[in-house]
């Protein structure tokens, strides 16, 4: 799993990410919600129920390579199948995208979850035998 992710950047870096995270996941669940008001079609309600179970994933950082590219493929899909709302598609797509790639930062579930941990060794004991 430690694979997926690139580091869990902190600093001004990881509150870039962190932001990246909320800006992103807050539009995919609007959008989605949007959608999903005005009783679409089986398979486009599919589509925005996972486009918000997404944003949901996103924000707090849970798998989120994994449910970026998902994303990225999802968005790349309606782009080419939809041909509407052609800015916002690509906005949401490179967005996930780009957090696919660079991972989710030191502040989220993630980083909690598949973090680098420090595990400290128990001092030795002295042996009898060593007089």
């Amino acid at each position: 799993m430690r694979r997926l992710y690139s580091t869990f950047a902190g600093g001004w870096p990881g509150t870039g990410l962190l932001l990246l995270r909320l800006v992103g996941g807050s539009a995919l669940i609007v959008r989605a919600s949007a959608a999903l008001s005005s009783h679409p079609p089986i398979n486009t309600g599919i589509t925005c129920a996972f486009l918000a179970l997404s944003g949901l994933l996103l924000i707090p950082g849970l798998w989120t390579p994994i449910v970026g590219t998902l994303v990225v493929l999802i968005e790349v899909w309606q782009l080419l199948a939809l041909r509407t709302d052609v800015w916002i598609l690509l906005l949401l797509g490179t967005i996930a995208g780009a957090l696919a790639m660079l991972g989710p930062g030191l502040w989220s579930v993630d980083a909690r979850l598949f973090g680098w941990k420090r595990v400290q060794a128990p001092p030795r004991k002295s042996s009898s035998l060593s007089r």
